[in-house]
């Protein structure tokens, strides 16, 4: 008897356990539409409809740039790091005006990014144009992977292969396709020998093989610590090799990806070296500078010629709003090559980087990458806008668009781990931005939340939206800078709980204000003027910019 009621026990305990840990029917969060309107002073500048440009070219969270060009059309790819799909892959007819098709890395067997880390993943992707069998190629690194692979395409708009892994190579990896046909892989590691200080890293090469989609030989050293031994130069990479003329350039960023950041360049008359390194290095750097418009941590640069012979330079830089502080991320920008005796110069040394250039035969078009503009998405369509990303692979059918708008099922999953979120992201694009969007949503409990997610990194964030506190439907304002906090929060009664909320966040610079109005009554604030430095990289670390969310979460069994 004892024994049976023992397993009476047992069984009664297992009931409540599988009660107290099975997930609550996942609730649905329905948003009807977003808006952004973003605003920066350097675009203000007075400027020709034709024949100026605005610096930066893509504006926000699109880093590493990297550029090939086809006939009459430039190709360009930027660095995603923990977002899918991966590598933007974008077009021009004249270097200015960009129109995004796509992602290169759009499905799951191109792309793993499950358990990474936001600021892991695609590290600097190139792209280049094999003239000799007509075919383009991506190079990349998946750093959550640790693994060297490339894609190829004889179209980028239709789409690019299954990855092909490579058997050496290592972080930041282009390839040179020269005029014999032969080809070249760069790459940047720790030197083979071991580092001689901190931070000194080296440039080696292995040939390639297109026939055969392989490396060749061994790997062959060519530039190590960087341009000025003597001063033992940091974190040499984002190397490209160049057939330009008489010579083969070798360049690189040095420094580091904040204000030490720069550009360098070698030269020799063979891709084996020996490498002489150029006098007036660096050939790009924003350093120490009194500028009215700051740009800083510029390098990571890549070289294109135009069909009529004219030498560009695309790069990265960013936008602070006060002293190193930006939360938008690292910028493209666009500048002329200059040359000093077969040397090019993206900008020489004290000239700061200007917000219009001029540029012949360019006719600005109106885009959503550069300058100060506005869009409202319905989510109307069958599909989502090609700025609308995931964070890490995204989980199936775990939103639906049903012509009225986006309506997003909860995962038992948030912010703060390292897995699949229920959220779609857009980029801050401006240090003075609004974002809003109109929510239906009925949490059940505190562990339920929708709304918006300004997202810098898993531990730097802010969580503003619909849950429950106490019992009572309620909104709130959370603070996320390496520990949770409450800012502000609303109590909302019956009624209002059930009617639609609109969501509005206004930042300026690193001051973020958060408002809201119930169906269509008057806008009330929430809370006003917090500090939003954290989302900024100088605090938060990694290398992306803040991203916009439409996000929500239910209850997990700890």
């Amino acid at each position: 008897m004892k024994k049976k009621m023992s397993n009476w026990r047992l069984f009664l305990v297992g009931i409540f356990v599988v009660t107290v840990c099975a997930p609550m029917v996942a609730q649905t969060a329905h948003f009807s539409y977003f808006s952004y309107c973003g605003t920066d002073g350097r675009f203000d500048e007075a400027i020709k409809k034709e024949g100026q440009y605005r610096n930066p070219i893509l504006s926000g969270f699109y880093p590493d740039p990297s550029i090939c060009r086809k006939d009459d059309t430039y190709y360009m790819v930027t660095s995603t790091f923990g977002f899918f799909p991966g590598v933007p892959l974008f077009t021009s007819k004249d270097l200015v005006n960009w129109e995004q098709h796509g992602h290169v890395l759009d499905r799951d067997s191109q792309l793993s990014l499950h358990k990474h880390g936001i600021s892991e993943g695609i590290f600097a992707p190139a792209i280049a144009y094999n003239e000799t069998n007509q075919t383009f190629y991506m190079v990349t690194m998946n750093m959550g992977e640790r693994t060297v692979f490339y894609v190829k395409s004889t179209d980028p708009t239709q789409g690019w292969s299954e990855p092909i892994q490579l058997r050496g190579g290592g972080l930041d990896p282009s390839f040179l396709f020269d005029t014999d046909g032969k080809g070249y892989l760069v790459y940047t590691t720790r030197p083979t020998d071991g580092q001689r200080y901190p931070g000194e890293m080296a440039v080696y090469m292995y040939e390639f093989c297109a026939d055969g989609d392989s490396l060749k030989g061994d790997q062959i050293q060519l530039v190590r610590g960087g341009t000025d031994i003597e001063e033992f130069p940091e974190w040499l990479e984002g190397p490209h090799l160049y057939h330009i003329g008489d010579y083969y350039y070798l360049m690189c960023a040095e420094g580091g990806t904040q204000a030490g950041h720069r550009e360098v360049i070698f030269r020799s008359d063979n891709p084996y070296g020996p490498w002489e390194s150029y006098s007036q290095n660096p050939i790009l750097i924003q350093k120490d500078l009194d500028c009215k418009y700051v740009v800083s941590s510029t390098g990571h640069a890549d070289l294109i010629e135009t069909p009529e012979g004219d030498w560009w330079a695309v790069f990265l830089g960013c936008r602070p709003y006060e002293g190193d502080y930006y939360n938008t991320g690292r910028d493209t920008y666009l500048l002329p090559v200059t040359w000093d005796d077969s040397w090019p110069i993206i900008l020489k040394s004290g000239l700061c980087i200007p917000p219009v250039v001029d540029k012949k035969d360019v006719k600005l078009s109106e885009n959503y990458f550069n300058g100060n503009f506005e869009y409202t998405d319905l989510f109307d369509h069958n599909q989502l806008n090609e700025r609308w990303v995931y964070l890490r692979n995204p989980a199936k059918k775990f939103y639906s668009l049903d012509g009225k708008g986006i309506a997003m099922k909860a995962l038992p999953v948030n912010v703060y781990q390292r897995d699949t979120l229920s959220a779609i992201f857009c980029r801050q694009q401006h240090p003075d931005f609004t974002a809003e969007t109109n929510l239906s949503f009925n949490p059940q409990n505190d562990k339920e939340l929708a709304g918006l997610l300004l997202l810098q990194n898993n531990e730097y964030n802010f969580t503003f939206g619909k849950t429950q506190l106490n019992g009572q439907p309620a909104l709130v304002v959370n603070r996320n800078d390496s520990g949770k906090s409450l800012v502000s929060s609303v109590v909302l009664s019956a009624a209002q709980s059930k009617l639609p909320i609109t969501l509005k966040v206004k930042g300026m610079g690193g001051l973020y204000s958060f408002y809201y109005k119930i169906a269509n009554e008057e806008w009330l604030l929430l809370a006003k003027d917090v500090d939003a430095t954290h989302l900024t990289t100088s605090k938060a670390g990694g290398f992306i910019g803040t991203m916009i969310g439409l996000y929500v979460t239910s209850n997990k069994c700890e």
